[in-house]
């Protein structure tokens, strides 16, 4: 098993590897960060200095005093109001994703949680134990980590080993004891943006690996309909110096590169927007990227705990802050949803192309029996319906606002329903351009019969390059003659999209 030592802050890379199932330990300069702003805290109860959510309650509670006898009941009381999350429960590497994100942000040394509560997380993370936490009811943060948080006082439930138990029966199995909240503790527990932030990082890992399939089926597709490789010339592409365009070229370059069916003189002037436009649409998604990529990386690098703690407990300090408010990573994972749903959209149209006689020269809807047989012809159906959820998903959350908590939070910037509408828009284009890369290859095999009937010496001689993503595919689906529910060969090919690296 990896083990990721965390003493600088996480990035998205390393944090998605956590949530994958690698091991994340406490530095010992980030458990004396943690102990430090832990003694802090305890200085400020001992001074009775007003401070958020400690001596105060929360929300439009703010200046309700919470005298010193009462504030380890308020801790236990903010997990029990928290938890009001709805609908089916997120999955596990959805929940170590969220786990990661706070122990992260309480290492920064800002938050004053006691450590107690930090080794309990860093416990579920290392049994995988998996507090039930419901994927809906969030604006931004609290719920999700409130249902998280419920298992480390022996509420709630958990899932381990693939049982469901109570919180109390999962922390037994592993060992624990329920802890006993002190200040500050509760809202600690459910502040910040580890919500948006840890479900964010998951879509850049899952974005990440989709644009470089994207490439590869953009290639096959372009082979396969005999493009103008003139398209993707590096001199032309030169003359727009977007990072992600000129990434994109070269890539589509590298597996078309000495592809004997687009020698020869060129066929035609130029091909449709979504095969010579492919630099373009992808290259700009992968800028896209690599914007929510550094506001990631730098909300996992910043403060979200309100409020924050510094000084030190000779001369604490406290600010009473809005940095749980994470408008950045909305405005981020809004636009990563979008440049993802941008890619899906142009995979659909080459898959219409593919299937369609009229434009691709190979047999309707590459069904070996016309009439008999339907191929493809649905299966684009399947790909034009979800790019049309995607056209909805992908409106805007951060414009979403909201009044919240008696006018105390009257502007709101859904970050986490941000990272969650992202993840859908990310399920929904590996389907696409998973049926792209079966029909892709579909057309592959048609090309080689066409050209067998005509009496060419060598039908369909692809690319290096294309070779081998068209192998990889057909190690998981046989050619399609109708002879299976195509639904399960649709689905082998967005688990590979989903799972593997392009070849």
């Amino acid at each position: 098993m990896t083990t990721i030592v965390l003493d600088a802050p996480l990035t998205w890379p390393r944090l998605a590897a956590v949530a994958g199932g690698a091991r994340l330990m406490l530095s010992e300069p980030a458990r004396a960060r943690i102990a430090e702003a832990r003694a802090i805290v305890e200085a400020l109860v001992e001074t009775g200095i007003r401070t958020y959510g400690v001596t105060t309650g929360v929300g439009a509670l703010s200046e309700i005093v919470v005298d010193r006898a009462q504030q380890s009941r308020l801790s236990h009381n903010l997990l029990m109001s928290h938890a009001v999350g709805v609908g089916a429960p997120l999955g596990p590497v959805e929940t170590r994703a969220i786990i990661a994100a706070q122990v992260n942000n309480y290492a920064l040394g800002h938050s004053g949680v006691s450590p107690d509560v930090v080794d309990g997380l860093l416990a579920l993370l290392d049994a995988d134990l998996m507090p039930e936490a419901p994927a809906k009811g969030s604006l931004g943060y609290l719920s999700h980590m409130a249902h998280i948080a419920l298992v480390l006082i022996g509420a709630g439930r958990a899932a381990l080993a693939g049982e469901r138990l109570t919180g109390a029966e999962a922390l037994a199995r592993i060992g624990r004891a329920p802890l006993q909240l002190a200040a500050k503790d509760g809202l600690s527990l459910i502040n910040g943006t580890p919500c948006g932030t840890g479900l964010g990082a998951l879509a850049l890992a899952r974005a990440n690996r989709l644009l470089d399939w994207a490439d590869a089926a953009a290639a096959m597709s372009f082979e396969a309909l005999l493009g103008e490789p003139a398209a993707f010339d590096a001199e032309s592409l030169a003359l727009r110096p977007s990072p992600g365009l000129l990434a994109v070229g070269e890539r589509l370059r590298g597996f078309l590169d000495g592809s004997p069916m687009l020698a020869g003189p060129r066929r035609r002037t130029q091909d449709a927007i979504s095969l010579r436009a492919v630099p373009h649409v992808h290259g700009a998604a992968r800028d896209a990227f690599d914007a929510a990529a550094a506001v990631v990386d730098r909300e996992l690098a910043s403060v979200t705990d309100n409020p924050a703690v510094a000084g030190t407990p000779a001369a604490p300090k406290v600010f009473s802050e809005a940095h749980a408010m994470g408008a950045a990573l909305a405005l981020a994972l809004d636009g990563l949803g979008v440049a993802v749903a941008t890619v899906a959209a142009m995979s659909e149209r080459r898959l219409d192309r593919l299937i369609n006689p009229l434009v691709s020269g190979l047999p309707a809807f590459l069904a070996g029996e016309g009439g008999v047989s339907s191929g493809f012809m649905i299966a684009q159906y399947t790909a034009a319906s979800l790019v049309a959820e995607n056209r909805r998903l992908a409106s805007p959350a951060s414009l979403d606002g909201g009044i919240t908590s008696a006018l105390q939070e009257d502007h709101l910037v859904h970050s986490t329903p941000a990272a969650l509408k992202a993840l859908t828009i990310l399920d929904n284009a590996e389907a696409i351009l998973g049926i792209e890369l079966l029909a892709a290859a579909q057309a592959y095999d048609a090309r080689a019969a066409v050209s067998v009937a005509g009496g060419e010496a060598d039908p369909v001689a692809r690319a290096a390059g294309t070779e081998r993503i068209y192998r990889a595919v057909r190690g998981i689906v046989a050619r399609y003659a109708d002879d299976r529910p195509l639904s399960d060969d649709m689905a082998a090919a967005a688990a590979l999209i989903h799972g593997e690296d392009v070849p």
